[in-house]
Parts: structure tokens; C-alpha cells; sequence
């Protein structure tokens, strides 16, 4: 867990934003880096933990999905049954990966594609750098199974990629049946 930090922490109350689906171009830029103690990226921060919470089956939400080019996501795999590691609630400014390993392939779907779902490869154990909003210390961040896969689908939005862009082909993409 990241003990001292928390979305409370950010004092400003979180509003929930409308989630952009593809082909929208904000999902395809490379986001900003982000200074995480300016104000409205702390608003924004607050925005993205709002909008992931009332999201049904939504782990995870980056910037680029509410259609701000930032470098910031907002993740919580807690209760996922695939989630081994789990750092609880967190905001990321500014992720880069330092190390990853152990590449496995995976189902993944994503609210800004919300009829499809794909097999992605993945690495499996990843350490993360990063800054928490309201904060200026570096984070890193060393994880594994679910919460690894998730941080690289959310890093990935951060740098203007989608799951898609990551899928060997066509035959590697499945209608989704229900949405949870």
C-alpha cells in the first residue's frame, strides 16, 4: 500500500468527468508532463479517482480519457481477483517504467474502447517511477500480476497508445459481451 497518501490528501473534492472513446484524438497524443503540485493538475487528480469510482469494472483511468494530454493516471486494483500485489488507491504523475519482465499474454479491455476487449503481452513484474500529485518525491513503485498489466495499459494512455495498438492482429480482438 501506499500508506501516506491518500485521495483526501489532495483536498479538493473530486467532480466525474466524461469518459472520451476512440477513435477521439486526445487518445492518441502523448500526454504532458505534469508539474503535480500545480493546481489543476490536483484537481484533475481528484477528478480521475471520482471518475474511476463510480465506473463499474474500471481499475484504472488516465488523463487522456477525460481528454486531458497529461501524464497522469489514477489506479485501484484492490478486490480485482486477479490482483496478487496491490498499492490500494494511488494517482501517478509522470510514470516511466524502469524494469520489466516476464512477458504473458492477457485479456484487456478499457472504458474508451468500450466494445472490445484484446490479448495483450505484458510484462508480468514491472517497477514503476513516478510522482504522486501534491507531492514532489520520486515513487517507485515495484509490482506484479494484475496491478503491472493495469499500470502499463495506464501508462500506455499516458504516451497515446491503446490496448489496441498492442494486440498481434485482428484475430487477437473480441466483441465485449457485457461491460462490468
Amino acid at each position: 500500500m501506499i500508506t501516506d497518501w491518500s485521495p483526501a490528501r489532495l483536498d479538493v473534492e473530486g467532480q466525474v468527468l466524461k469518459v472520451v472513446q476512440a477513435p477521439h484524438p486526445v487518445l492518441a497524443t502523448e500526454g504532458a508532463v505534469v508539474d503535480p503540485l500545480d493546481p489543476e493538475m490536483i484537481q484533475l487528480a481528484a477528478d480521475l479517482v471520482a471518475t474511476m469510482r463510480v465506473s463499474p469494472g474500471c481499475v484504472g483511468l488516465a488523463a487522456p480519457q477525460v481528454g486531458v494530454a497529461a501524464q497522469m493516471f489514477s489506479m485501484d486494483v484492490s478486490g480485482h481477483p486477479k490482483t496478487r500485489t496491490c498499492h490500494g488507491v494511488f494517482v501517478l504523475c509522470n510514470a516511466v517504467v524502469v524494469e520489466a519482465s516476464r512477458n504473458e499474454k492477457a485479456r484487456e479491455g478499457c472504458m474508451s474502447v468500450p466494445d472490445f476487449t484484446g490479448d495483450v503481452k505484458r510484462a508480468s513484474r514491472l517497477t514503476v517511477t513516478g510522482v504522486l500529485p501534491g507531492t514532489t518525491s520520486p515513487l517507485t513503485i515495484t509490482t506484479d500480476a494484475f496491478e503491472a498489466r493495469a499500470l502499463q495499459h495506464e501508462i500506455d494512455h499516458c504516451n497515446g497508445k491503446l490496448f489496441l495498438d498492442r494486440v498481434a492482429g485482428a484475430h487477437a480482438v473480441y466483441p465485449r459481451k457485457v461491460y462490468q
